[in-house]
């Protein structure tokens, strides 16, 4: 049997977390490759009669959702509690520690993470690893003062690289109107104590260190099953 390649992983780990949904849920919706899996299939049973409400983490996501008519909420900058967040991640670590923001949408996901009563992450199977760091930590940075944060990101041991915009060249702008600096830390033994540091420093929006945040873990493999790893 030939083994499920990477988009065939993501989708079935997005259709294990489409059946955590339940009618009448506010969800967040995640940025990124993987959640649009997930989106679509969500906006597929919507399309059947399943009545939500949803928070989308992107403009790019808010877009796509009323492409395919999902609902969403009236304000979706005046939410208070979000029943469920599907989203997906860079690199995720056997302590439930994460990297997000690959997609630039960091600081958007954290917030809808840190207000939903659980977090669904979807990943395939070459998102797991033993010690986070492969993966460039995203740093989202006021664009005053940019060159001064790189700086004392280096004095952390970051080897750091400003996003550029692929089709311009010219810096990568978020949602919010800022930069992202890409920080290559090696391995991260404490990621809590980093997440710690780098939002210390002032000019510093959001890491995408994701410490604490994600309830279960939903893993596309290649043998076509998902493995279910609950933070208990």
């Amino acid at each position: 049997m030939p083994r499920a390649s990477i988009d065939e992983q993501k989708r079935l780990a997005a259709a294990a977390a489409i059946e955590f949904v339940e009618p009448k849920m506010i969800i967040g919706l995640g940025s990124g490759s993987t959640s649009e899996f997930a989106i679509r299939l969500l906006a597929q049973k919507v399309r059947r009669g399943l009545k939500i409400s949803c928070v989308p983490t992107s403009i790019a996501i808010q877009r796509l959702a009323l492409r395919l008519r999902l609902p969403l909420m009236k304000d979706i900058y005046e939410f208070t509690k979000i029943d469920l967040t599907i989203d997906g991640a860079d690199e995720v670590d056997p302590q439930f520690n994460l990297i997000k923001g690959g997609g630039g949408a960091l600081t958007r996901e954290k917030i809808v993470a840190s207000r939903s009563s659980r977090q669904i992450i979807i990943v395939d199977e070459k998102k797991l690893v033993d010690t986070l760091g492969k993966f460039p930590v995203p740093v989202e940075v006021l664009p005053f003062g940019w060159k001064s944060t790189i700086e004392i990101l280096r004095g952390f041991g970051a080897r750091v690289k400003l996003r550029t915009s692929i089709k311009t060249d010219k810096p990568f702008i978020t949602d919010n109107g800022n930069y992202i600096l890409d920080c290559a830390f090696g391995a991260i033994l404490d990621p809590a104590d980093l997440e710690e540091k780098i939002k210390s420093i002032v000019g510093v929006v959001e890491s995408g260190l994701f410490i604490g945040l994600a309830d279960l873990v939903l893993v596309g493999r290649g043998d076509g099953t998902v493995a279910e790893k609950w933070n208990t």
